[in-house]
């Protein structure tokens, strides 16, 4: 074998070997192994935008998630843990909100902070939902719950 080909082997083989280590020097199959610590939410902010004029899902969205929220976590909405607000979106005074969440449209925005952070994330499959409360009110209690680590 030539020195050329030698070398080229042991190049190839490191960065292989490289690549399966992170910057901790753990391979990735270890770091499946290794158990997931979940921050709880400190607060979560529950914001459900809309035009001024709403179609029939677009309300029931906004109605849904705050019914949730006031039959299903009561105490944490008269404590401030959970707040919901309803945001028209194409009113002027609520221009840096909308920036802020980067909402287009009807949409709701669920920001569960931690540390003082935002994690700002919109929730599209309620809109699969809309049409059976049921469904929609047992998805987002789960929900709310999980970003509580409940």
């Amino acid at each position: 074998m030539s020195k050329k080909l030698l070398l080229f082997s042991f190049l190839i083989l490191g960065v292989v070997v490289w690549a399966g280590y992170d910057k901790n020097n753990q391979t990735s199959e270890n770091l499946d192994l290794m158990p997931q610590v979940k921050q709880s939410a400190e607060k979560i902010e529950v914001i459900h935008f809309h035009a001024t004029q709403q179609c029939w899902s677009c309300i029931t969205v906004g109605e849904y998630a705050l019914k949730t929220i006031k039959e299903k976590f009561p105490e944490e909405y008269k404590n401030g843990i959970i707040l919901f607000r309803d945001i028209n979106g194409e009113l002027p005074e609520n221009k840096d909100i909308v920036m802020k969440y980067q909402a287009r449209g009807s949409s709701l925005f669920v920001n569960a902070i931690s540390n003082g952070e935002d994690n700002i994330e919109e929730d599209a499959k309620v809109w699969r939902l809309v049409s059976d409360e049921g469904q929609f009110v047992s998805y987002f209690q789960d929900k709310l719950n999980n970003l509580l680590g409940e």
